[in-house]
Formats: structure tokens, C-alpha cells, sequence
């Protein structure tokens, strides 16, 4: 995290950080968090979605560890994601964050809420794939919770197609609320078909919770 934020600070400062920078170092780290952790990652689906298209990817929530799992496999090459203000509130990485073009949700202000929803959709309509886990909160036991609709409302208000990707054994690594990491444990990713937004949002719901469970709780 020090390497990566200190890096993009470094050029923000002399302004000349670039998408491009961003893309490889979340890349970087997430293939070290792998690599660090020994973890067997299975990855399948990455066919599935085609390039030359912003997309909002969406996946089930068990850990912190999902995120640079995700960085490390989804194919597209420019992704930002969309994550509580807490992330945002630790020190060097949250101005690093902001600077990179991460997106900062405060669920308690509605307000501020909307305006992240419609930063994420400008990001979408310059090219830029957005990341969201739609539980909204990591799982407790692994099982799928109630998800959200507001990025349901982002994809379908801007013609993004939807990738749902189910997420199974990052908890076993970090599971929520503990403080040390296990190593040598096996992660699948399995990224589904991209699901085309103009659809009722309950329909696109059911879709994305029935993947989740297909290949998480099954």
C-alpha cells in the first residue's frame, strides 16, 4: 500500500499522474498481495467479457483481500472503485485514493451518496470501468446478504453492461474483524457473462445474487 500510494502522490505533486500509472501499479499490487500470501487463485470467465468497453463490475463481498484479487484478474485495463469513506480516512493512502480517481461513498449522506453515483457514471462515459460490491458490507459467514440498488441504477442510467463475479475463499484468508492473515489458502473468481442494463432493475438483481450464490454458496 506505502509503495503505491507514496508513488502516485509523488506524481501528483509534480502533476503528471496518469491513468496508466494507476492501472499498473493496482495491478502490481494486487499480484503481490497473491505472491505474499501464497494464495492459490483460480480464475475462469475472463472470455467472457469483451474489451473496448467500460463495464460495472460487480462481486459478492467476503474480505478485504477481494480487492487486490480483483485488480490482479478482471480484464479490463482501466478500473476505479467505489468504496466507503472509511478507506479514505487513513492517512497517505485515502489522498492517494482520491487522487487516483477512487470513489469515496459516505452511506450515511444521501447527498454526498448521489454525487459519488454520478462521479462514477462521468468515469463510465470517459472510458473507465467501475468496480462495486452491491452487499455494500463483507459477509460474517460467506453467504450472500441483501444487495443494493444503486449501482444497478448506475449501469442502467448510463448503458453499461453489468459483470457479476463471485468471489470464494478470501475470507478464509482475512476473514471480517481479524487481524491476521492466513496463507496458502485457494481463492475462485469466476466472472459471468456481461448482463446488458436495460432491463427492470429486480430482473438484473436476481441475476447478479443467482451467480453469487451459484458459485459461492454451492
Amino acid at each position: 500500500m506505502a509503495r503505491i500510494s507514496a508513488a502516485s502522490l509523488v506524481d501528483l505533486a509534480r502533476g503528471s499522474l496518469d491513468r496508466h500509472d494507476v492501472d499498473e501499479r493496482a495491478r502490481w499490487f494486487g499480484r503481490r498481495v497473491i505472491e505474499l500470501l501464497d494464495v492459490d487463485l483460480a480464475v475462469t470467465g475472463v472470455e467472457r467479457v469483451p474489451p473496448g468497453r467500460a463495464y460495472v463490475y460487480m462481486s459478492n463481498h467476503q474480505s478485504h483481500l477481494d480487492i487486490p484479487m480483483l485488480y490482479a484478474t478482471l480484464p479490463s485495463p482501466t478500473i476505479r472503485m467505489l468504496g466507503k469513506k472509511e478507506l479514505f480516512q487513513i492517512p497517505v493512502w485515502g489522498r492517494a485514493l482520491r487522487a487516483a480517481e477512487f470513489i469515496e461513498v459516505d452511506r450515511s449522506n444521501h447527498v454526498r451518496a448521489v454525487q459519488s453515483i454520478e462521479r462514477a457514471a462521468q468515469l463510465l462515459r470517459d472510458g473507465v470501468s467501475i468496480y462495486l460490491a452491491p452487499e455494500g458490507t463483507r459477509s460474517r459467514d460467506g453467504r450472500i446478504g441483501k444487495l443494493k440498488k444503486g449501482g444497478f441504477h448506475l449501469a442502467r442510467d448510463t448503458g453499461a453492461a453489468i459483470v457479476p463475479v463471485a468471489i470464494k475463499g478470501t475470507i478464509d484468508i482475512l476473514p471480517r474483524g481479524a487481524r491476521v492473515m492466513r496463507t496458502g489458502k485457494r481463492v475462485e473468481l469466476t466472472i459471468g457473462e456481461p448482463l446488458a442494463p436495460d432491463r427492470p432493475i429486480d430482473e438484473l438483481m436476481r441475476e447478479v445474487e443467482a451467480h453469487f450464490k451459484r458459485h459461492v454458496e454451492h
